[in-house]
């Protein structure tokens, strides 16, 4: 395998050069992937900005609604589309990541769904990026995930169950919502601190301090959003807490 394979997919159907990267830090190689929405009004716009100095933003890969794949950064540079982030205690995501932006206007614009064509393409770049670099499902994530509260997106509507059907990410099926206890917002006690350890553990940036805070709120809804969709309300139930043991017995 060339160095030059190894930086870009034989799925790129053009390269549009963005200034806005530099070298990862310290000599790290890509063990993420990272996948975000772009939330504006048309995929044009967004790969226009994402390429412009004074946007100060990047990412590897942009996926318009028809399926067509653009490259703006080659993979072994850091390109800057994480932003304020951590997983399992590191801050530096963008040194670690590849970066796929998905042309989605995003909530504030109605959020629509993903096409058919562009979900194949999606899946298509994610295989053959993560089969390249060798990312462990685990580390196949959201920026929701890495930001939680800060980022929403890709959102609930994104299909993760089909790309983990192909080795991208990870999935359990959701345990059914049912009207069990909850713990929520002002809730406090060890209850609260197995809950946020738990979420710790599996790498979402939570303080265990036994308070049902804004913070650990946010992170309860950034791991419904991705893996129990249905309902991202923030509360933790009975269903969010058996889907993520089936999730953290994957990790086993």
């Amino acid at each position: 395998m060339t160095a030059l394979s190894r930086r870009r997919s034989p799925h790129v159907d053009r390269f549009v050069a963005s200034p806005n990267f530099e070298p990862r830090a310290s000599g790290r190689v890509a063990d993420m992937l990272l996948l975000h929405y772009t939330g504006m009004s048309g995929s044009a716009k967004a790969l226009d900005w994402l390429c412009r100095p004074e946007a100060k933003v990047s990412s590897h890969y942009l996926v318009d609604e028809h399926g067509m794949i653009a490259q703006m950064v080659e993979e072994d540079q850091r390109a800057w589309h994480a932003g304020n982030s951590s997983w399992h205690g590191e801050t530096d995501t963008n040194s670690r990541s590849i970066g796929i932006e998905i042309h989605n206007a995003g909530y504030d614009r109605g959020y629509p769904d993903f096409p058919e064509a562009q979900m194949r393409a999606v899946e298509a770049l994610c295989v053959d990026i993560v089969q390249r670099h060798h990312i462990v499902p685990a580390l196949v994530l959201g920026h929701s995930d890495v930001a939680p509260g800060r980022k929403i997106d890709p959102g609930h509507k994104f299909d993760w169950q089909r790309l983990a059907r192909r080795g991208v990410g990870l999935w359990a099926e959701p345990e059914p919502i049912d009207d069990g206890p909850v713990i929520a917002s002002g809730d406090s006690g060890e209850r609260i601190s197995h809950m946020q350890r738990h979420l710790q553990d599996f790498g979402y940036g939570l303080v265990v301090n036994g308070q049902f805070d804004r913070r650990t709120e946010t992170v309860v809804s950034a791991f419904q959003r991705h893996w129990r969709p249905a309902r991202f309300d923030g509360v933790w139930d009975c269903s969010t807490q058996v889907t993520l043991q089936r999730l953290a017995a994957q990790l086993v």
